[in-house]
């Protein structure tokens, strides 16, 4: 039902300014209206991780749900995680507007959003009916003009600590000024000793240990790659999310949008953050899950970014032009492959051809 209806509405939603279909995205999905109910997941596409289980290794990436407003129901249409956020620990309005714009014919959007959201304690009011045994992710950031940054994503943490399966650190942000500079080894000794040390604190006085990851540009110089990963393992994070937005824009590319300020996202970053991926798988030498996000809008994408590193998958771009019917195609692509491979599961792909996408080299 929900995707029969989301296919008969999508052309409408393409005919609004992007961020008010994407409300009206929202406010449906809130209203419970759609009352999905789908078969349960093959238990190939399972993945064990963290001490834990999803269903499936897709999840809707942050961006898409910046207020937690519909974490469990995003698993009730299909994915097999969610992560909601970027969110701040004050509320923040934004860039200002248009912001969003979508390439249709490149199946991409830029956004220059710069972290608009309600802010830590609105996010965590609206989380205490939530459901505790799907899987969400809380995406913690820093405000755009706070004196301490590391103090940010530290109280991130420990605002939510009691409500996510997983945090990512987001530094990768393209639209919030200095940000990525987060990922310079000597900032990353800086930020990731004290939000590690927040954690351990947590666990003394009792609590669950939860997992940290943490999410980087694909527009990493290649050279910086290998001490980015050396922090990274140093410091024990819980896995590496490759990628973010892009500021590249290939030359192919809409010629009416292709300037406007922002992150690239959708099908032009496939290449480029696959690429992105492997070399970290390589470098890491499989030793830390690795989350693949940047253009998959099928079947044959979503294998290709696991068979390229990945653990786990998110998308959300590509929601914006196929639908949610796009998780089950997605699903059947990932059982075909493993069938047709007589694997025991999704799982044994992983990295099977990183070696071969770490070799490439970015062109855009």
């Amino acid at each position: 039902m929900l995707t029969k209806l989301a296919g008969l509405a999508r052309p409408m939603l393409l005919l609004m300014e992007p961020e008010r279909a994407h409300d009206v995205t929202l406010r449906s999905l809130e209203s419970g209206m759609f009352g999905w109910s789908g078969k349960p997941d093959d238990a190939r596409l399972g993945v064990d991780i963290w001490a834990g289980h999803v269903p499936n290794p897709i999840g809707i990436a942050a961006g898409f749900d910046k207020n937690g407003r519909v974490p469990d129901t995003m698993i009730r249409v299909g994915f097999g995680f969610s992560e909601i956020g970027t969110i701040t620990p004050l509320p923040q309005v934004g860039n200002p507007k248009p912001r969003v714009f979508r390439l249709i014919r490149d199946r991409a959007l830029i956004n220059r959003l710069g972290f608009n959201n309600a802010g830590h304690m609105r996010v965590k009011a609206g989380l205490k009916r939530r459901d505790k045994e799907a899987w969400m992710g809380v995406n913690v950031g820093a405000n755009k003009d706070t004196e301490d940054r590391t103090a940010d994503y530290v109280l991130g943490l420990e605002t939510f600590y009691d409500d996510a399966n997983y945090f990512m650190v987001n530094i990768s942000s393209p639209n919030t000024p200095g940000l990525r500079d987060l990922q310079a080894p000597a900032a990353l000794d800086e930020l990731l000793g004290r939000v590690m040390a927040a954690r351990q604190k947590l666990i003394d006085s009792g609590k669950p240990l939860i997992p940290i990851a943490v999410k980087i540009a694909p527009d990493v110089a290649v050279e910086d790659l290998p001490a980015i990963c050396e922090r990274l393992e140093a410091h024990n994070v819980d896995a590496i999310a490759v990628s973010n937005t892009t500021l590249a824009r290939p030359a192919h590319i809409d010629r009416i949008v292709r300037n406007e300020a922002g992150g690239l996202s959708g099908r032009p970053l496939f290449e480029r953050s696959t690429i992105m991926l492997a070399k970290v798988y390589e470098l890491t030498g499989g030793r830390i899950p690795l989350i693949g996000i940047g253009g998959i809008d099928s079947g044959e994408t979503a294998l290709q970014k696991i068979e390229a590193g990945a653990t786990l998958i998110q998308l959300y771009t590509a929601l914006v032009y196929e639908g949610p019917s796009l998780i089950e195609r997605i699903k059947d692509h990932l059982i075909d492959a493993v069938d047709t491979a007589g694997a025991a599961s999704i799982q044994e792909f992983v990295g099977r051809t990183a070696k071969d996408w770490a070799a490439r080299e970015i062109t855009d």
